[in-house]
């Protein structure tokens, strides 16, 4: 099985990279990376389904507003996300997240902010990726 995704060095905040055949693959990977950094790589459960709709001004702005919801999603309605599938068209996403109540959790990481910074979304040879930076 290829990775889905990685967490690199940085100095004060969490950095990842995702991985995947398809833009959309990447943000379905980037939600599970968003759920390790939550649950300190233990296993979320997928008792809950949720939809929501996010716009970006290009791929960059897209993915941080997507892992905005998702943070958004916890401290606003307690909802840790496990698992994604995301439909992108053009800058818009739509998705239906699947997860949990963050009650049913103890000691799971907060995280502040998503940010811009060392962000990326490309195509490669081998599909896509894309970089992010978390501010915990």
């Amino acid at each position: 099985m290829e990775k889905k995704f990685e967490f690199l060095e940085h100095t004060a905040d969490i950095k990842f990279r995702v991985f995947g055949k398809t833009l959309e693959e990447v943000f379905e990977n980037s939600a599970l990376a968003v759920s390790s950094i939550y649950s300190k790589e233990k296993k979320i459960s997928s008792k809950n389904k949720k939809k929501i709709s996010v716009e970006g001004r290009d791929r960059e702005s897209l993915l941080y507003n997507f892992i905005e919801e998702l943070i958004f999603l916890v401290d606003s309605e307690n909802f840790v996300v496990s698992k994604a599938k995301i439909l992108i068209k053009n800058t818009s996403l739509t998705a239906e997240i699947y997860g949990d109540d963050v009650k049913n959790y103890t000691n799971l990481d907060q995280i502040k902010s998503s940010t811009y910074h060392e962000m990326y979304v490309k195509k490669t040879k081998k599909g896509w990726e894309a970089q992010a930076v978390v501010d915990v």
